[in-house]
């Protein structure tokens, strides 16, 4: 299958380089420090599943370098989602198909509004993994895993096309009917781990071994799931129990890859994360002040340094 990864960071690095491994056609759309990489040194992958010097590949900043594919996997950052589904019109074909496997809640609907929402499906990326040094992706522990579906809860002829596509070695694959529950029940742990974690500077470990930051994570999570019960009606009562249990499995140095961003003094998606849960509650009539203040106190930080 003929395969392009748009925004070949952290994520699209990783599952891209492990479907170039396994004989895709694969082509990474980045930009900067590290599409100079890859096209210089190609892709490396440190993983405990096996580390990776994938030399050539095919990377580049312009989409019509590559006419159409079989299939994107659209992995930008939420900020950029517009004006990358702009950019996504040379990779179109008649049968192409785009999915999202983004943070938010929406990324798949403001793709649908340029491309056409037939073409788009739902997604959810689980990895633990950042970007080293340009062009080298550091895989952290062992989940690696792609969850995807029709929003028509539709197990179609394209999707289980795609299901085979992304059955690979050392990936583990998922065609869900209840797509949107998924993102909902993914963002509910998300909004919490990025926004408490950014704000404190912590990993999760870190967070969670302070009585007082582990309260302040359990209210940010209680707070996304509150409206999203309102939202998403087949997302669980019990969805931030839940995902605080599943927070003590994570690996105790793990952080949100928006503390990264912060760190590193890029833009970070503070407002498709807790603004969006801010946004929503405000809508709702729920009340969210750990998102609000996550909110107020990054804002400085949204297009990076401060100036």
């Amino acid at each position: 299958m003929k395969i392009a990864i748009f925004g070949a960071g952290a994520v699209g690095g990783y599952f891209g380089g492990r479907l170039l491994q396994a004989a895709h056609d694969v082509s990474f759309i980045a930009r900067g420090a590290h599409l100079e990489a890859l096209q210089q040194n190609g892709l490396i992958i440190e993983s405990a599943l096996g580390d990776a010097h994938l030399n050539p590949v095919r990377a580049t900043a312009v989409p019509a370098e590559l006419g159409p594919v079989d299939l994107v996997l659209f992995m930008v950052k939420l900020y950029d989602t517009d004006a990358a589904a702009h950019a996504l019109e040379p990779l179109l074909g008649a049968d192409t198909s785009v999915v999202s496997f983004q943070n938010g809640i929406d990324g798949w609907e403001h793709i649908g509004k340029v491309i056409g929402a037939e073409r788009v499906f739902g997604g959810i990326a689980y990895v633990f993994a950042d970007v080293r040094a340009p062009g080298v992706i550091r895989h952290s522990g062992s989940l690696a895993r792609l969850v995807f579906g029709e929003f028509d809860r539709r197990h179609s002829r394209r999707a289980t096309t795609l299901e085979r596509a992304l059955t690979i070695a050392d990936v583990e694959t998922e065609l869900v009917d209840n797509i949107d529950v998924r993102i909902w029940e993914k963002f509910v742990l998300l909004s919490a781990l990025s926004s408490v974690t950014a704000l404190t500077r912590l990993s999760i470990g870190q967070v969670l071994s302070d009585t007082n930051c582990a309260e302040l994570f359990q209210d940010a999570l209680q707070e996304t799931a509150r409206v999203g019960l309102l939202k998403c009606p087949g997302l669980s009562t019990d969805i931030a129990k839940r995902q605080f249990k599943f927070a003590k499995t994570l690996p105790h140095g793990m952080r949100a890859s928006m503390l990264d961003d912060l760190e590193r003094g890029r833009r970070i998606e503070l407002v498709h994360l807790s603004g969006e849960v801010v946004r929503l509650g405000t809508a709702l009539g729920v009340e969210t002040p750990v998102h609000t203040t996550v909110c107020r106190a990054l804002h400085p930080y949204i297009e990076g340094v401060p100036s």
